[in-house]
């Protein structure tokens, strides 16, 4: 691993939980099928993940137009 690649570890893990998923969807978005074989399971975890976290924003959002 290079040098580059652990700064930008370190820098993603040093994110929120919403900007950390912002983050690692872009990067899946930006890599081609053909660059790297992506496990299934791995793709259902994160895409979980993120429904999880846009649903809670969603209802964060509803509770303060509610108050």
């Amino acid at each position: 691993m290079t040098h580059s690649v652990r700064v930008l570890l370190e820098s993603f893990d040093a994110l929120s939980e919403p900007d950390r998923v912002a983050a690692a969807v872009e990067i899946l978005r930006r890599v081609t099928p053909a660059e790297v074989e992506l496990p299934e399971q791995a793709l259902v975890e994160a895409g979980d993940k993120l429904f999880s976290l846009l649903d809670a924003e969603e209802q964060e959002a509803v509770n303060a137009k509610r108050q």
